[in-house]
């Protein structure tokens, strides 16, 4: 009767009469409570019509009468063209980066959106929202990551996938992914090192031929970068490329994300390089120590070689096993030749020392004797012999240390000539002036080598 009612108010033609006889009946009847619920009220182009409600009954109809015939061993339309698939990616955070595994851990939502011809459907509902349930019974991509190592799917409370599917029949689904994927780091100028790590993802049986892979438009997101857990690294920025593998069974569409990460030197500058530069420093300590203290300047160079050793050690524990040298290396090592070289410098002009005193000794043993034979043996012709050969020594002698020497007393520079003083005064002061120069070019030396080093570090 409503129906009925309402055509009549919408054809003004109709006789007046007729329309207050037809009002009547509908106050006479009423309508039922049931027609009521099935029908609401709502405003097209203001006037007042009714539109039916969708039940849940309905959406059950639908996808029953979807998935009666349909077959999910099928992609979209086989055999006709080949399906594109629209990807993006939400990365929710990143990290920590495993330098001696080389591989570092992501957490994405991975969003994949396609068209599914048989799954279009007229209804007043233009979009379905549907849980994980319905995922196995459509035909869905098998996209896997390329370079991962590892991958888990969440599952708690529920799996965290999503299914829509829209009334022309196109798809989305979306899951939530944490990934140990590989990241081959190049470690050459560590740790001044920059990486860019890959996700890569393809189809593991479809050939571009069948699936074409490409980006949405806003195709990578990132959330707030101040909760990941990169420690040791900067994130600098991300871009994504789409290429193409040959292999045997064809050619395969592969998409790319490259995370561009910086590492950040203040956790290595506080553990090795501050520490390195003040042990050398310390070697340096020798030179102004007396050059007769044997136990202080050998004790102090053995300990900070031994020093340098363990440093250099502990370095390399947060680093793989690479064949080849790293930035850190070199300066260690070059740390490790200034304090070895100081040790060695000190230990060199000791050895001279030390050989021209032990043959000052003998020579003085050696007279010693020669004049106990002379006291002994009085009178004969040996003791003539040995009263001439001394003197043309003494002569030789005079010759060879007095020329052009300044002496306030002949018979004084005579004797220290005879006795020999002359040469050890000598060494000595060449041993101070070698001590005074080392003092000059080790610091300058290092200095210079600090200096060339992180002019290097600032220009690459």
């Amino acid at each position: 009767m409503r129906r009925l009612f309402l055509r009549a108010v919408q054809d003004k033609a109709m006789n007046p009469w007729l329309l207050f006889a037809l009002l009547g009946l509908c106050a006479a009847f009423g309508p039922s409570k049931q027609e009521e619920e099935d029908y609401e009220d709502v405003p097209i182009n203001k006037t007042w019509v009714l539109s039916p409600k969708v039940y849940e009954s309905d959406v059950t109809l639908i996808l029953n009468k979807l998935l009666q015939g349909y077959d999910n061993k099928l992609r979209p339309d086989i055999g006709v063209r080949p399906t594109v698939i629209e990807t993006a990616v939400y990365v929710n955070s990143i990290g920590p980066v495993d330098p001696i595994n080389m591989e570092y851990t992501i957490d994405i939502f991975f969003a994949q959106t396609w068209y599914d011809s048989r799954l279009k459907f007229n209804s007043s509902m233009k979009l379905l929202m549907l849980n994980s349930n319905m995922v196995g019974k459509i035909w869905i991509p098998d996209t896997f990551f390329r370079n991962s190592r590892k991958s888990d799917a969440h599952w708690i409370t529920t799996p965290n996938r999503l299914l829509r599917l829209w009334s022309n029949g196109r798809v989305m689904y979306t899951l939530r992914l944490t990934i140990n994927a590989e990241c081959y780091l190049k470690l050459h100028n560590f740790p001044m090192d920059e990486h860019s790590c890959p996700l890569e993802f393809s189809s593991y049986g479809y050939p571009k031929n069948e699936i074409m892979y490409r980006w949405q438009r806003r195709a990578v997101e990132v959330a707030d970068q101040r909760y990941w857990r990169l420690y040791q690294f900067a994130f600098v920025g991300l871009r994504n490329t789409t290429d193409v593998a040959h292999t045997q069974s064809g050619e395969y569409v592969i998409m790319t994300i490259f995370f561009d990460l910086s590492r950040r030197m203040g956790y290595f500058t506080i553990q090795t390089y501050i520490p390195c530069s003040m042990i050398v420093v310390l070697s340096w300590v020798s030179f102004w120590i007396n050059k007769d203290a044997v136990p202080a300047r050998t004790s102090l160079g053995i300990t900070t070689v031994l020093t340098m050793t363990t440093l250099s050690t502990i370095s390399r524990k947060s680093l793989p096993k690479v064949s080849y040298v790293t930035a850190m290396d070199l300066f260690v090592s070059v740390c490790f030749i200034f304090t070895f070289a100081a040790l060695m410098e000190y230990g060199t002009l000791h050895y001279f020392t030390s050989n021209r005193q032990t043959k000052k000794a003998k020579a003085n043993n050696t007279q010693q004797k020669a004049s106990s034979m002379v006291n002994i043996r009085p009178g004969t012709s040996l003791l003539q012999m040995n009263n001439i050969v001394p003197y043309h020594e003494e002569a030789d002698y005079a010759y060879e240390c007095l020329d052009g020497k300044d002496c306030t007393s002949f018979f004084c520079c005579f004797d220290d000539c005879r006795s020999g003083a002359w040469r050890e005064n000598r060494m000595h002061v060449r041993v101070s002036k070698i001590d005074s120069y080392s003092r000059i070019f080790f610091p300058t030396a290092f200095g210079l080598f600090n200096l060339v080093y992180w002019i290097g570090y600032l220009y690459l």
